[in-house]
This record gives structure tokens, sequence and C-alpha cells, in this order.
């Protein structure tokens, strides 16, 4: 088995898809039903499923997003509707939301380091 999609579930897939278009750097391709497809770039395909009701809670799931100088990756999501998650500053992640409040990840390309508590120090460097 192998994972094919991954699909967000959101109020309003047009809106994510773009955000995500942008980020990613991968056009919208299709729309089908519910559906807002991204181009597929190697690897799993990347879908925005519209479903009812606002996002509760933490993901249990998140993306995390390589870039090589991750203020200036901040920068540019936070211009593009995004915003950082001040509350995860001490993790030592630079920890970002899309739109809809889906958390997610801004990594280095390069390697870092992890401490045993899970702690990150990219953004100290």
């Amino acid at each position: 088995m192998e994972i094919k999609d991954i699909i967000v579930d959101c109020r309003d897939p047009e809106r994510l898809a773009a955000f995500w278009s942008e980020v990613l750097g991968r056009p919208i391709a299709a729309r089908t039903g519910p559906f807002v497809w991204l181009a597929r770039a190697g690897g799993p395909g990347l879908g925005f499923q519209q479903v009812e009701g606002p996002k509760s809670g933490k993901n249990r799931v998140h993306f995390d997003v390589s870039a090589p100088d991750p203020a200036a990756a901040q920068r540019r999501i936070e211009a593009l509707g995004g915003r950082r998650l001040q509350e995860f500053a001490a993790s030592g992640f630079l920890v970002m939301a899309d739109p809809e409040g889906n958390e997610f990840c801004v990594i280095p390309q390069g390697p870092f380091d992890v401490d045993d508590q899970g702690h990150a120090d990219y953004l100290s460097a």
C-alpha cells in the first residue's frame, strides 16, 4: 500500500486550494464535486474537500513544508493569508496555520537537530 492522496477537509476548498497552490507552487488542476485538486508533483496528490462546520481542535496530522529560508517563507505565507501560531514557539519549530486554521510546519531544507523532548533548534540559527 502507499499514500495516494492527502485530503484536507475545509469550508472553502477554492480559497484553501488557492492558498496552498501559491505556497507550494502547484497549480489547481481539477474540480470534482466537493473537491479541488492541486497538480501532482511526484508525490501524493493534494485535494481540498468541502465539509460543513469549522475546524475544531488541533490537527492530528500536519504537513511539514521545507524552505531554504524559513523566515522568508513565513513572511510569504503571512502575505498569502496564513499566520504564525505563537503558542508553539517554545518548540523551536516554525508552526503556521493556513487560512482555515490547519497547522503546518515550515522547516529548513537541510538537516537540523531535535532534542529528546522533540524541540528543534533551527529558528535560533
